[in-house]
């Protein structure tokens, strides 16, 4: 019994190894940044150079316990366990950032000690020389990733893309969100456009349909500009003739009787002592001017109307030829009209 016990036991610890050597496999080094000037600050404003380590798998991962080192001796296999570990920095517990979740980063800071904070580890970064980055797994054995970054510049940093690993300036780091997104907004439409047209085809192309649309407009718009000035002459005609004038003489004599009243008026005004009678007179005046004026402006329209005068009327013609028509006389003698033969 208390050997089945030990063999359950022993497969149990073995099963649980693989599954959490399966799951920190699944973490890597995402970016790292040696000069910080004035990217992200630590818990007391410090700016310090930092690791992001990223979770690449659709699962929860605790890296608590695992070690970063930039101390190349640790490659040297003949070193055990305990005097590899030495040479490392452990990412301590008592953090729930360390339990990363799927896809999700986590940013380390580095030359500090964590006494300062569980994400601050005492591993060397120098800012100006290239540095080597590596990951180990909790046993202190096994590399999970590592990575050379080279020498940069402040405030740039090495970053995981989808084609290997590249430098970035400051306006494309991205710690602890995902690096592909500003990989996409660090290409520019520029470098986009050079990538799908290597040999400049679809460049004289377009530069080629912008002259031509730019003539095309040009012809469009002295086109339309001579067609205008070509019937200026033809609007002005128009505008003359009538029934236009006499509407314009109309206004004009309405804006006169206006501007005419409204002096009146305003003399009034400043003269306080007028009666009222004498300003309902003054408008009075001003409406009868404005009325005969309107009158007296004719169209200069004749307008013949017809009438029915008769003339070709055929009973008219043909009174001539009848005797006069007279009054009946009912007690004389009826005189036959017909001839009488003899």
């Amino acid at each position: 019994m208390n050997n089945l016990k030990l063999l359950l036991g022993a497969l149990l610890l073995t099963t649980s190894q693989t599954m959490m050597g399966q799951g920190a496999k699944n973490i890597v080094i995402s970016e790292v940044l040696t000069g910080n000037a004035n990217s992200v600050v630590d818990e007391f404003g410090q700016r310090e150079a930092w690791i992001e380590l990223e979770n690449t798998s659709f699962s929860t991962y605790n890296v608590r316990g695992m070690f970063i080192t930039t101390n190349r001796q640790v490659l040297d296999k003949s070193l055990s366990a305990p005097e590899r570990i030495k040479l490392m920095s452990i990412i301590p517990s008592g953090d729930v950032r360390t339990n990363m979740g799927a896809r999700q980063h986590l940013v380390l800071f580095a030359n500090s000690s964590p006494v300062q904070g569980k994400l601050h580890l005492s591993v060397a970064i120098p800012d100006s020389a290239a540095v080597w980055v590596a990951l180990y797994n909790g046993n202190g054995v096994e590399l999970i990733d590592s990575v050379t970054v080279p020498a940069l510049a402040a405030d740039c940093s090495y970053a995981r893309v989808s084609k290997g690993w590249a430098v970035r300036n400051a306006q494309q780091v991205t710690p602890g969100i995902e690096n592909t997104a500003s990989e996409e907004k660090a290409q520019t439409g520029v470098d986009k456009f050079k990538e799908q047209d290597p040999h400049g085809f679809a460049m004289a192309i377009m530069a080629m349909g912008i002259v031509f649309l730019c003539l095309a407009l040009l012809w469009l718009f002295f086109t339309v500009f001579g067609m205008v000035m070509r019937h200026l002459d033809t609007a002005k005609k128009v505008a003359n003739k009538q029934p236009i004038k006499p509407i314009t003489k109309t206004v004009e004599k309405t804006a006169e009787v206006a501007h005419k009243t409204g002096n009146i008026l305003q003399e009034g005004f400043d003269l306080k002592g007028v009666d009222m009678e004498v300003y309902m007179a003054v408008i009075g005046l001003a409406l009868r001017q404005y009325e005969d004026d309107i009158h007296d402006v004719e169209s200069g329209v004749i307008t013949i109307k017809s009438k029915d005068t008769g003339w070709d009327d055929e009973y008219s013609q043909m009174t001539h030829w009848h005797d006069p028509v007279r009054p009946t006389d009912h007690n004389a003698p009826t005189i036959p009209t017909t001839p009488q033969l003899h």
